[in-house]
């Protein structure tokens, strides 16, 4: 199911100089269903991303021409595509990092197609999570926040909004039980849909980068609960 979007088969941009593992990464996604497009240079992915339509981009940040967080800015820019980076770098600072560029899940080489391919369909299904047609508008904070899931928007002040799959996921969840202190743990599980080592400490990064988006107000509506979690600090309207 998670390789189908609106009924069609959903895109994924695989973006890396190694052939080999370019070549591997595209055989696993079209037996998983998807449509695949795949290449080997940053240039060339940031023209894909602007001429086709692609859901998701799986990208090795060390290319050899153009910076991989540049293709990582691209994807974002065109209208918020879900990124899962691949790296050689395995430490949990390194996954920080990455995640705080913006990546919505990062995968360590040498690693498993197959665990690449969940993982892309774990985002790709968080990505489209609030699309049912009957979700209702939540408001909260006396309209001051509004998250249509319909619509997959959130308008803040009046404002829109633009998050990542990640942080619209995390808003989401906090905001389903206003007030109510959710664990690291927990949010990693009701977020991610499966555990992930190290993960527990990426949550820090996302929500930096959500209280960002959501500007001056970003720590009062997203509030922490020391040694605990994190909590929404609005209160949903009747």
């Amino acid at each position: 199911m998670g390789a189908y979007i609106w009924g069609m088969p959903a895109t994924v941009l695989v973006v890396e100089d190694e052939k080999e593992i370019r070549e591997l990464l595209r055989r696993y996604m079209e037996r998983a269903g998807y449509a695949v497009l795949s290449t080997g240079a940053g240039a060339e992915a940031i023209r894909l991303l602007g001429d086709r339509a692609v859901d998701l981009v799986v990208l090795d940040l060390g290319l050899p021409d153009v910076d991989g967080t540049e293709v990582l800015r691209e994807a974002h820019g065109q209208g918020g595509i879900p990124v899962v980076v691949l790296t050689a770098r395995s430490s949990v600072d390194d996954r920080i990092q990455g995640l705080r560029l913006g990546a919505d899940d990062y995968v360590t080489k040498p690693f498993s197609p197959t665990e690449v391919v969940l993982r892309v369909q774990a985002v790709l299904n968080r990505a489209r999570s609030g699309s049912g047609a009957t979700a209702p508008v939540a408001s909260y904070g006396r309209g001051r926040l509004r998250i249509d899931e319909a619509r997959h928007e959130v308008v803040l002040d009046g404002a829109a909004v633009e998050l990542t799959p990640t942080e619209w996921g995390l808003l989401t969840v906090l905001a389903s039980v206003p007030g109510r202190v959710y664990s690291r743990y927990e949010l990693v599980n009701r977020v991610r849909g499966y555990e992930f080592a190290g993960y527990e400490r990426t949550v820090d990064s996302h929500v930096k980068n959500l209280r960002h988006k959501l500007g001056a107000a970003g720590s009062d509506l997203v509030e922490t609960v020391l040694g605990v979690g994190y909590r929404l600090g609005l209160s949903r309207d009747a």
